[in-house]
């Protein structure tokens, strides 16, 4: 088998992808946290993935990512055989796992992929895990199962109502709250807003909590300080210094600003890429 192989390749829902990498070095040094990042092809962008789950053994690494620009369009274009043009990691501080107790994972969206390995290795260290999986819809709603097979109580939000409870995560873990749950901990993952929201909620409750944060990373080494972000007044590299932060110290403003700095250039680059007819779905 080559190196960076696609050895299997999964449409989980609407635009989201799960593919297993043949990545033996990879898969043997990854610990729940990390990512990688990729090249598709020689001159592509390189963009960071959290690896959602690793088979040392195999020497396969699981990758879920979702399309939203030009290289996960490509990226989603690869058919089981295909290799990546390089693949780099596992980068990033791992997750610090302990027997907190009571843990809460909240996930949103394509945050539950980066948030599985961190509750599989949770609950390996023998903490009573809740989940809190979020969507706008039932279809977007990915790891259900996956999830379910790890916590002792899982709950589940829609926009739409379409699943679950009608809503969203930070109404269901205030819920939580109000039927006095003992929480040590809680772990957000999930697109910056719903991070912040969270921290919000939680800040009130003073209940620690850790997210995970995916600002515009280029070297993922910490040269190239794109990836700065603002923790408690001072700047920190997400690549080296994180991914993982207290998410009450986050200046989540100022990421979610960074975030949106290239949004029309990467619309432009997503239609070009489009173009290419590529059978990825």
């Amino acid at each position: 088998m080559k190196a960076f192989q696609v050895v299997k390749k999964e449409h989980l829902s609407e635009q989201v992808w799960r593919m297993k990498i043949f990545a033996p070095h990879i898969a043997k040094k990854h610990k729940a946290g990390q990512f990688v990042i990729l090249r598709v092809e020689e001159k592509g962008e390189r963009i960071p993935l959290t690896v959602a789950d690793s088979d040392s053994k195999a020497g396969v690494i699981t990758l879920i990512f979702q399309v939203v620009g030009a290289t996960t369009h490509k990226l989603s274009c690869l058919k089981e055989g295909d290799c990546l043009r390089d693949l780099v990691g596992p980068l990033g501080t791992p997750t610090h796992i302990e027997k907190y107790g009571s843990v809460v994972a909240v996930g949103g969206g394509i945050g539950i992929a980066p948030l599985y390995p961190i509750v599989k290795a949770l609950k390996a260290a023998g903490n009573r895990l809740i989940g809190i999986l979020g969507a706008r819809t039932k279809s977007l709603l990915i790891l259900e199962e996956e999830m379910r097979a790890l916590m002792d109580e899982t709950l589940i939000s829609t926009d739409d109502g379409s699943y679950g409870e009608r809503g969203v995560v930070t109404d269901v873990l205030k819920r939580l709250k109000e039927r006095g749950e003992k929480i040590d901990l809680v772990i957000a993952i999930g697109p910056a807003i719903m991070m912040k929201f969270v921290c919000a909620l939680t800040a009130e409750y003073k209940l620690p909590t850790l997210v995970s944060l995916n600002p515009i990373m280029v070297d993922g080494t910490g040269m190239c300080g794109a990836c700065r972000v603002e923790i408690g007044g001072e700047t920190k590299f997400a690549c080296v210094d994180g991914p993982e932060f207290d998410g009450h110290k986050v200046n989540w403003d100022l990421l979610m600003k960074r975030l949106r700095f290239y949004n029309e250039q990467e619309k432009v680059s997503y239609e070009l890429a489009k173009k290419c007819t590529c059978g990825g779905d």
